[in-house]
C-alpha cells in the first residue's frame, strides 16, 4: 500500500516526483507536508497555482495541470533513510508513461538519481525524455536541503508549463 496516493490524470502540464514522503507528511497524509517544505510556497511564487495551497488540498492541484508522485511509494523518512530496494523506478516509469504529462520535474535529486541509475546528475532540463515529457531535475524543497536552495531551476520549469497550452 503506497505511504501517500499518486495526484496524477491523463496529459498533466507537469508531475512532481520526490523520493519518498517525509515524516511530516506520512503522518498528515499529504504532500510536502514538513513545516520546512518550501513546495506550496514556490508553486504559488511561481505563479503555477493561483493561491498556496495546504499539504492537505494536494489533490486540487490537478486542476492546474500538476501532478504528484514518488519513486518510493512503499517507505517514507528522509532520503537517507529509504534503502534502494523499496525504490520502485519501474512503477514510475508505467505511470508517466500511462498519464503522458507534458514534463516532469524531479523534486531534488535522490530521486532523478534512481531514475537515472547513475550516481550524479545535473539540475536543469535533461537531454532524456520519459515517453515525450521533458525531464527537469530542480532542488529539493525540503527544509533539509534549504543549502541548495536555487530557484532558477524551479523558473526553468514554471516557464516550460506556462509555455504549455491546452489542446
Amino acid at each position: 500500500m503506497a505511504v501517500l496516493p499518486d495526484a496524477l490524470a491523463p496529459g498533466l502540464k507537469v508531475v512532481f516526483c520526490g523520493t519518498a514522503a517525509g515524516g511530516a507528511s506520512a503522518r498528515i497524509g499529504a504532500y510536502y507536508a514538513g513545516p520546512g517544505n518550501r513546495f506550496w510556497h514556490t508553486l504559488y511564487s511561481l505563479g503555477l497555482t493561483p493561491h498556496r495551497f495546504e499539504p492537505g488540498d494536494f489533490r486540487e492541484v490537478l486542476a492546474y495541470g500538476i501532478g504528484l508522485t514518488d519513486v518510493v511509494k512503499s517507505a517514507s523518512g528522509r532520503d537517507a533513510e529509504i534503502s534502494g530496494e523499496v525504490y520502485d523506478v519501474e512503477g514510475f516509469v508505467t505511470k508517466m508513461r500511462a498519464h503522458t504529462p507534458r514534463a516532469i520535474a524531479f523534486n531534488g535529486k535522490n530521486a532523478a538519481k534512481a531514475y537515472f541509475g547513475r550516481p550524479r546528475v545535473d539540475f536543469g532540463r535533461q537531454s532524456e525524455t520519459i515517453a515525450d515529457a521533458v525531464l527537469f531535475v530542480v532542488p529539493s524543497t525540503s527544509g533539509a536541503a534549504r543549502g541548495w536552495w536555487d530557484e532558477t531551476y524551479w523558473r526553468e520549469v514554471a516557464e516550460f508549463v506556462r509555455a504549455c497550452h491546452d489542446d
